[in-house]
């Protein structure tokens, strides 16, 4: 496994956040070596879900109006529904992941997290794969959407569902250590 000993990441999710897609990724960050803080516009805790139920609260490790992303190296996106439906209205939230587009930081979505990068303009001309009621919203927005596992695109890689995760996992560790 590529070694991400020191890089500091992000996850930006709030309540509804599809709970595995959140600690799953953040655990194989942590394994790899990396600093991992849950970004939330929420301070304390969020509510995770699996799939339309509720799960367990997940710590707020850094409230949104805090972070900066210039102290990060890179972005991870979660999924679940209701979690980029509320940070795609956040301005807060989008204008935080647009200064990751903008640094050409590497970002990892998975499920409806693309939902957020969509709304930060970090989708056009990609190549992208997310949850499929996502994607017209994609082709819409200018991506080239496909139904795979996993699909990297320079410093983007995207992932369907919960089910991707370990190859989602590994691509997402690959691109932070090259990135």
């Amino acid at each position: 496994m590529p070694n991400i000993k020191g890089r500091r990441i992000a996850v930006l999710a709030t309540d509804g956040v599809e709970q595995v897609e959140l600690i799953e990724p953040a655990r194989a960050l942590r394994d790899a070596g990396a600093q991992v803080d849950v970004v939330s516009p929420k301070p304390g805790k969020i509510q995770g879900m699996n799939h339309d139920k509720p799960a367990d609260s997940i710590a707020v490790d850094v409230v949104l109006e805090d972070a900066q992303a210039s102290d990060y190296d890179a972005l991870v996106l979660p999924g679940g529904v209701a979690n980029p439906d509320a940070l795609r209205t956040s301005r807060a939230a989008v204008k935080f992941v647009e200064a990751f587009v903008a640094a050409d930081k590497p970002i990892a979505a998975i499920c409806h997290g693309p939902w957020t990068l969509i709304n930060a303009g970090g989708v056009r001309g990609k190549q992208m794969t997310s949850w499929p009621s996502l994607q017209q919203d994609l082709i819409n927005a200018g991506a080239e959407w496909t139904d795979q596992p996993v699909v990297t695109d320079h410093n983007l890689v995207t992932s369907r569902k919960p089910d991707d995760l370990p190859q989602f996992n590994k691509a997402m560790i690959e691109m932070f250590a090259a990135g």
